[in-house]
């Protein structure tokens, strides 16, 4: 296990040795708990926090990619196996979502312009999703691993990345680099 500079270290009194996966430490049930808590306070606190509503003499429009109005938790869920599923096509422009509805956390935020083709090839996610249901299972806890999508996003690259991002930085979900400093990457 090699830390990167800003990597936060789950286990700060052990020395870091390279070691095959299995053989790496892992973490305790007691800090895992602590772990997910830690965001899930974060996250529930988002959902329970009105947004301040602007008044206007006008009647203007809302914003259409309005990242306070896209509640990852309140989308349709589909198993983490759809992409499996044989399709027609490339697919469509959209945010997706990696989610663990057994305990309403947002765990992962991205981007695509085919979602039909995002999650065929390699994804980093893949495997902290696997790590994170290894360790659960480890300690008999329950998971329920789902993506969500949200496909009123824009069609524009640049526009979709910046809707992305300031969807990972206000749910400050685990699996986003972005946000590796403030959670630690225990399931890298």
């Amino acid at each position: 296990m090699t830390t990167e500079p800003n990597q936060l270290n789950l286990f700060s009194d052990v020395k870091s040795t390279l070691a095959p996966r299995a053989k790496q430490l892992v973490m305790s049930e007691a800090a895992l708990l602590k772990w997910k808590s830690r965001i899930l306070a974060h996250q529930q606190q988002l959902r329970q926090a009105q947004p301040l509503q602007q008044t206007s003499l006008f009647d203007l429009t809302p914003k259409h990619c309005d990242p306070d109005t896209i509640d990852p938790l309140t989308l349709q869920l589909v198993p983490m196996s759809f992409y499996r599923r044989p399709v027609d096509g490339s697919g469509e422009a959209c945010l997706y979502f990696i989610l663990d509805s057994a305990v309403e956390l947002v765990l992962y935020v991205g981007e695509t312009c085919r979602s039909n083709k995002r999650w065929k090839g390699i994804h980093d996610c893949k495997d902290y999703i696997a790590s994170y249901q290894d360790l659960h299972s480890r300690y008999g806890l329950t998971t329920a691993v789902n993506a969500a999508f949200w496909w009123d996003a824009p069609v524009d690259r640049r526009a979709r990345q910046q809707l992305e991002l300031e969807l990972i930085l206000k749910w400050r979900s685990p699996f986003n680099k972005e946000n590796w400093d403030l959670w630690g990457q225990p399931f890298k």
